[in-house]
């Protein structure tokens, strides 16, 4: 338990020390080519701390699923994470979408924390649903470009995020193929430091 509580601590810490509330890896200027809108679409799911951690959260209930259930429910987040960005360049609202943000990390991370196979249907829906209030903020960034930049964002949203999960239950799996126990440690930390990290940004929200 100890060992569990003090990964806990070094990934919340690890984490915290990225720049939360750097969203835009252009540093707010419009991408205004390919290449740029690319760059853009890659970097904002890894430098924005809240966006990242539900990534890496979907990730490993993705894990838990079995057949290609493990495939199409991070497909359906990156889908409805495309979607989000589309309503908000077309100004269709999402209302209070950073306190849902926020929520969306707590309640991933809770749910990883179980480390049990949730219904598929039940689980593909809930992702995909949090995955159109990810992709409405990350609209925000590209609302006003031309259509190549916008294009080449929306393509590198959809492999970074996509790639990162795979990566995670990819690395989930072949850690319990050597020790089941260092896994357990490793996804329940992981699921803390995510549950705390939502916290954090649902209370900086608030505030």
């Amino acid at each position: 338990m100890k060992t569990l509580s003090k990964s806990a601590v070094i990934s919340a810490s690890s984490l915290l020390a990225f720049p939360a509330f750097a969203h835009h890896p252009m540093g707010g200027m419009m991408p205004t080519n390919f290449s740029q809108g690319m760059l853009s679409g890659l970097g904002h799911p890894i430098i924005g701390l809240d966006h990242l951690a539900f990534v890496l959260l979907v990730g490993l209930l993705a894990a838990t699923l079995s057949g290609a259930a493990r495939y199409l429910v991070p497909g359906a987040f990156v889908a409805a994470v495309i979607l989000g960005t589309g309503s908000h360049m077309i100004s269709l609202d999402l209302p209070v979408p950073e306190l849902v943000i926020a929520f969306s990390v707590i309640s991933a991370g809770l749910l990883a924390m179980l480390r049990k196979e949730l219904p598929t249907l039940l689980l593909g829906l809930g992702v995909a649903g949090f995955g159109l209030f990810h992709g409405y903020a990350y609209g925000e960034s590209i609302i006003g470009a031309e259509t190549s930049p916008i294009v080449a964002y929306l393509i590198g949203l959809s492999l970074i995020q996509y790639a990162l999960i795979m990566a995670v239950g990819f690395g989930m799996n072949k850690l319990a193929e050597r020790s089941e126990h260092v896994q357990n440690i490793v996804s329940r930390s992981t699921a803390v430091a995510g549950a705390a990290i939502g916290a954090f940004f649902l209370i900086s929200n608030l505030a």
